[in-house]
């Protein structure tokens, strides 16, 4: 019999707090009980293992993530929603390390396309409509952009630009503005 108050759902977001609080990597069944102060074996009807509570919370953190990228975008185009949406990606790495860990994790492809991480891409290329750019071209630049977030705020996070002038703010505008330059110009194939 299930303990009362344990659900997947609950679970899940235990994990996803441990995981900023400790690290994604760090997230198990066992750390999971001892934070509920259960046996392992109470979560099993709940989770099936640590790799079923990762998944569970890469897709929490896919849907948190989907939510404040498109409140961020809402009424916006052009540059305005470049700066929106990279906002919220950074943003949401910073409050939520690792959560934001969990969100790459790689998911088989069903779980893939049933997850948020499909509303991501769809909110990615609207966006860069707005830029005149399609088919394979769309493709390069969502990966363009994907990279560039991806790569800053991971380097951000471990202290990559803490050491040095100028402020890392500063550095995110620019590389907001010369995306922005980029995309209004981007090279014929």
């Amino acid at each position: 019999m299930a303990r009362a108050g344990l659900t997947t759902e609950r679970l899940t977001r235990a994990g996803a707090e441990l995981a900023d609080e400790v690290g994604f990597e760090q997230v198990t069944v066992s750390e999971l009980a001892r934070r509920f102060d259960v046996k392992v074996a109470s979560l099993y009807s709940h989770v099936k293992n640590s790799h079923d509570l990762k998944t569970n919370i890469a897709l929490l953190a896919l849907e948190e993530l989907a939510d404040r990228v498109a409140a961020a975008l809402a009424g916006r185009a052009g540059k305005d929603a470049l700066a929106a949406f990279a906002d919220a990606y950074r943003d949401y790495a910073r409050q939520h390390p690792g959560r934001y860990a969990a969100a790459r994790l790689p998911l088989d492809q069903e779980t893939a396309a049933a997850s948020a991480g499909v509303r991501h891409a769809q909110m990615t290329r609207a966006i860069l409509r707005g830029y005149d750019l399609d088919g394979d071209d769309q493709t390069h630049a969502v990966r363009l952009l994907g990279s560039v977030f991806h790569g800053y705020v991971s380097l951000e996070a471990s202290g990559g630009f803490s050491h040095s002038a100028p402020a890392s703010e500063v550095t995110w505008s620019r590389i907001i503005d010369a995306l922005d330059a980029l995309l209004r110009n981007w090279p014929e194939s």
